[in-house]
């Protein structure tokens, strides 16, 4: 019945989480991860659809200790973040991880990008490795990207 009143009624379903200015949370399906080659202009970034874990996006910026004989207790400033590797979790698909050796290979520098289903982004730069997961007894074969950040990651607020 519900389903012919939406119909004959010419309502719609839509994700209503998307138009809150402050939702309770947001889900993470529908986050991506996208690259593409450094220097590919405004073109699309290929979607890594067998990603299932997105790292920690930041880091906590070093300390640096401005203490002079003066003072009787160390002070210090923000220091520069250093930026670990970003590595991602994926279920092993065979195209998809011989596609990602095969660019490993090129030893290529890419545009990265993440989109979390707020429109949300952030992106960076960086080469990759993949590194095939081991394997257990009743267990999904997966592998994992490893980033090595060059560049970022930068911010990029929802339109």
């Amino acid at each position: 019945m519900k389903k012919q009143l939406l119909h004959s009624t010419g309502l719609k379903k839509m994700n209503i989480q998307l138009f809150a200015d402050d939702p309770a949370g947001l889900l993470s399906k529908g986050t991506t991860l996208g690259y593409k080659p450094t220097g590919g202009g405004a073109g699309e970034y290929t979607t890594i659809d067998e990603v299932t874990s997105i790292p920690d996006i930041g880091s906590e910026p070093e300390r640096v200790d401005v203490t002079t004989l003066a003072d009787s207790n160390r002070k210090y400033i923000k220091g520069l973040q250093d930026q670990d590797n970003l590595t991602f979790a994926a279920v092993y698909r065979k195209t998809v991880f011989n596609t990602l050796k095969a660019a490993e290979k090129l030893d290529t520098v890419y545009d990265w990008k993440i989109t979390y289903p707020d429109g949300t982004s952030f992106t960076f730069t960086g080469s990759f490795s993949t590194i095939y997961s081991g394997a257990e007894i009743n267990g999904a074969l997966a592998f994992s990207i490893v980033v090595v950040v060059s560049k970022g990651p930068d911010f990029v607020p929802a339109p």
